[in-house]
């Protein structure tokens, strides 16, 4: 995921959560939640040294 996606998809997300005039789609808020952590996670997640 590029980090425009990435921007794209937290916009989204906050649009979703904190926006009266849009409608609230559960579904739509835990798929964008899990990519973002699976995204999140994978840029975090540092090799272990042997």
């Amino acid at each position: 995921m590029t980090e425009a996606d990435y921007a794209r998809k937290l916009t989204e997300l906050d649009q979703l959560l904190n926006d009266p005039d849009v409608p609230m789609q559960a579904a739509r808020v835990w798929s964008l939640l899990a990519e973002l952590s699976e995204q999140q996670t994978t840029a975090t997640v540092a090799p272990t040294p042997e």
